[in-house]
């Protein structure tokens, strides 16, 4: 210590697994004076040995050794050495500890780089996806003259890039197919065909950039984390900045175990792609303007954001329902061969269900609209003339509300005009047309034959129709033969009337015809929506495809952090009822806290995140069994496409069996992720004196109104029992009242937000993010407060160790950032061991006033035009 003659000094040694010590070990304890840390300069002062038996067989198990000089000659000190249990504290143990050591600054206990041997938080379970633990315990008193054992551990997660990978090859696949559905659209004008080739070509492109990456990280070998100094490499632009976990485990005298955990991780953003045009938020409003004058460029007609959702909502539960529809109908006649009517009955339901589905997700007015320019872009199509007779008005057809219900329509035979239905064939040709006209809108098609189309979606339904009605005629039948037939002769009469395979031949025809329907209904609305996406593809050539795949690496890295933090606060919560009842009836809140300034290319950043952040809404996770308790068995599997992921967690056996029956079966869990900003650095001084933080306020309002809902919905839900007990009383309706005055209060550098949506988080059994440009500096000094605040409210710290107890936290970090931000922008250029630039300083002083903030810039470029002339 620095400024005292008689320093004491308190640390700790750890002994790691491979290293084990017994009772005849001796221990030799050297001491150096370091005269300087950055110089590795230091004097030997001393030396002591002793042996493990003297220490257990001591008194209290603690022993005082004198220092003797390499000489032997003189004593220059004391070192006592005490025996902790890592990670335990008895009430006996603790109440004999007083406060007796005087001027103490850091009550760092212990210090290891790869945990202890009975570490309970990343046991067998959390080392197959959390790597390279550091752990630190320190000891801290609290108001009644206790201590309390404060263990922080942090890791890095495998997550980082085993998510990232299985996205870009679900990115792969997913443009792959795209391509392939181009392709099947059939013969399209030249006008068209070569709009096709263009697209096609773009998605080659990017497909090309995806492969090439995924190469790259395939080989990468080494830490589970991306640096902040490799975040502008354009082959680990996928992978999140940083990432790690970090859990503070408090025990107290008397209490019970607590623990808190927090992920921090860089701001999602494509770094690679630089801030200089904005971020995400603002290139997709400038995009969508854009998009309609290329419309009217390419003459294609424009589609808005939800139609082209809508269009890919379409495709999705094409691709699902329909190979869906064809098992059951083959179910179906494998139970009716079986003569087996439960079966029957059941399988008979889940068809019904399904078709029903599949006929209303085509229910829709983009449908026709799509058919309509898909049959405008043949070749050789000449519009109607505006005299033709306007088409007859059909009714939709209604499907039946059970298995047992028929539904029929007016002058149409329900059962026997299924294969009769005048639907033109494909070879059939197209109506007379003329030259392509550009439509600013959909059109109303009055020049079209909607019959068409009508006709073939209500064969699905009469094709269901007479399923359903056929099956009820057979047991029906059944039943009468067995009420009229006596026991001892059913045998006979089953098989000489009723042989085996009649139900299946009798079903056979009209469960193909059902099939028949559904691929010729499916065929043709997946051509006409691909025709969508191939003309807002088309629109969105110049800058479309680059928007998406700077989208697609934000959400990269935003989905591994939430991958990363849920899968934590799974394995934490697995005992918890409570939490597992929330977990599968409302699910679960992710706030991320992010510390970005709304100045320079920081904004961006911020544009980035709040995409990447609302993106996470369209992905749910599902709990399942893994196959063994082999680490590569327990790894998070991401599967759908850009519009919807589900993200599988594998637990072991043992676990799997604890949880819940609706967790066991697969139910989709919910996660509601919001976004909360302050900026805190001088950037954001400035923005706040002389920019605009519009963009600040207006994603804290919105995200507020998520966080207040989700509390109404888990209020309705949830009993208040299943939520965490705390010390402090303040209710949650009382903090989210106070989280909406703030978040409307104009005021600088509110951390006050902050600080209540974490606490609000907490209380909700939420998960916890905190994200600042590269996760170190920023992020470090929010998270060492957050756990110091909890230590005091939570756990009774002492008030005069609260500071002691920061910047012990502080200290540790200090040394790990000095190592680890070398030629990174945030933190200067340390590699070359140069100051940055000087003339910046003052700014913190000069913005006192708007005339001394003049003078400063006009002395900037006097001094940079002197320096570089």
């Amino acid at each position: 210590m620095l400024g005292t003659r008689d320093p004491l000094f308190l640390t700790g040694v750890t002994f790691p697994p491979q290293c084990p010590i017994l009772e005849e070990t001796v221990i030799k304890l050297s001491v150096y004076d370091v005269k300087d840390k950055s110089a590795n300069t230091s004097t030997f002062l001393g030396s002591a040995t002793f042996s493990v038996a003297d220490l257990l067989k001591s008194r209290d198990q603690q022993i005082s050794l004198n220092l003797r000089s390499s000489d032997d000659l003189a004593a220059v000190g004391t070192v006592v050495v005490s025996r902790m249990k890592m990670g335990e504290i008895e009430d006996g143990e603790a109440d004999h500890i007083t406060a007796d050591i005087q001027g103490q600054k850091c009550a760092l206990v212990c210090e290891s780089l790869h945990g202890t041997t009975n570490d309970k938080d990343y046991g067998p379970r959390m080392s197959a996806l959390f790597k390279n633990p550091v752990c630190k315990v320190y000891r801290f008193q609290t108001v009644d003259s206790k201590w309390m054992l404060v263990r922080e551990q942090m890791a890095e997660s495998t997550l980082s890039f085993t998510i990232p990978k299985q996205l870009i090859t679900l990115h792969i696949q997913e443009d792959s197919r795209r391509i392939q559905e181009l392709k099947d659209l059939g013969e399209l004008s030249p006008h068209w065909d070569n709009l096709r080739r263009e697209v096609i070509t773009r998605y080659d492109q990017v497909i090309r950039s995806y492969q090439e990456n995924l190469e790259e990280l395939d080989k990468l070998t080494g830490p589970s984390f991306k640096p902040s100094c490799s975040k502008a490499q354009k082959y680990l632009e996928f992978i999140p900045i940083n990432l790690h976990t970090q859990r503070m485990r408090v025990t107290c005298p008397r209490k019970t175990d607590a623990f808190y955990d927090i992920i921090t991780v860089g701001a999602p953003a494509a770094h690679f792609q630089g801030f200089k045009s904005g971020g995400l938020q603002r290139l997709l409003g400038r995009y969508e303007n854009e998009k309609k004058s290329y419309s009217t460029a390419y003459q294609c007609i424009y589609y808005s954001p939800e139609q082209t959702a809508r269009a890919r909502d379409v495709l999705g539960t094409l691709s699902e329902l329909q190979p869906l529809i064809g098992s059951l109908a083959d179910r179906l006649l494998q139970a009716a061969q079986q003569r087996c009517a439960h079966a029957l009955r059941d399988t008979l339901k889940s068809l019904a269900e399904k078709t029903e589905q599949f006929v209303h997700a085509l229910k829709d007015e983009l449908v026709k609209s799509a058919l309509l320019a898909l049959h405008a872009a043949r070749p050789g199509y000449v519009s109607k003339t505006q005299t033709q007779t306007p088409p007859l008005q059909t009714r939709a057809p209604q499907m039946p509300s059970h298995p047992g219900q028929t539904v029929t329509e007016p002058d149409a035979v329900v059962c026997n005009n299924v294969a009769g239905a005048q639907t033109p064939t494909k070879e059939e040709p197209p109506p007379p047309a003329g030259p392509l006209e550009r439509q600013d809108s959909i059109p109303h098609h009055k020049e079209y034959d909607e019959e068409e189309w009508d006709r073939v979606w209500a064969n699905v339904a009469k094709s269901l129709n007479c399923v359903i009605a056929l099956v009820d005629k057979l047991q029906e039948q059944d039943n009468n033969n067995q009420e009229s037939t006596p026991d001892q002769a059913l045998a006979d009469v089953i098989t000489s009337h009723n042989p085996t395979g009649e139900w299946r031949e009798q079903l056979s025809p009209l469960v193909a015809s059902l099939k028949e329907c559904v691929t010729e209904v499916g065929d043709r609305a997946q051509k006409s929506m691909t025709f969508v996406l191939l003309q807002e593809a088309v629109c969105s050539i110049p800058q479309g495809l680059f928007l998406q795949q700077r989208r697609d690496v934000v959400f990269s890295q935003a989905l591994s952090a939430l991958a990363c933090g849920f899968v934590m606060r799974l394995y934490a919560g697995l005992e918890d009822k409570g939490f597992l009842q929330q977990l599968h009836l409302v699910g679960l809140v992710a706030q991320f806290e992010s510390l970005l300034s709304t100045y320079s290319e920081e904004i961006g950043m911020l544009e980035d995140m709040e995409t990447g952040i609302s993106d996470l809404h369209r992905v749910t996770f599902r709990i399942t069994e893994a196959k063994s308790d082999d680490p590569a068995d327990l790894q998070p599997v991401v599967s759908g496409r850009r519009d919807h992921y589900t993200v599988e967690v594998p637990l072991p056996q043992q676990s799997f069996q604890m949880i819940p029956p609706e967790l066991r079966e697969g139910k989709p869990l919910q996660v509601y992720p919001v976004l909360f900003n302050v900026g805190i650095n001088e950037q954001q001084t400035i923005a706040e004196r002389f920019g605009d933080i519009s963009l600040q306020e207006r994603i804290n309002q919105r995200n507020f109104e998520i966080l207040d809902g989700y509390f109404k919905t888990l209020s309705d839900k949830v009993p208040s029992e299943c939520l965490p007990c705390f010390q402090t009383q303040m209710d949650v309706k009382e903090l989210l009242e106070t989280l909406g005055q703030n978040v409307v209060t104009k005021k600088r550098k509110n951390v006050e937000i902050l600080w209540l949506a974490g606490t609000i988080c907490r209380r909700l059994n939420g998960i916890r993010f905190t994200s600042c440009k590269s996760a170190k500096d920023r992020t470090s000094m929010s998270v060492t407060l957050e756990q110091c605040a909890l230590l005091r409210d939570e756990h009774q710290l002492n008030k005069d160790y609260f500071i002691r107890a920061l910047d012990c936290m502080r200290s540790s970090r200090l040394t790990q950032g000095e190592a680890a931000q070398w030629d990174d922008p945030e933190a200067g250029s340390v590699a070359n061991h140069k100051p940055a630039s000087r003339h910046f300083y003052p700014i913190a002083l000069l913005l006192v006033s708007s005339h001394l903030l003049v003078v400063w810039l006009i002395l900037s470029l006097v001094f940079l035009l002197a320096k570089y002339q």
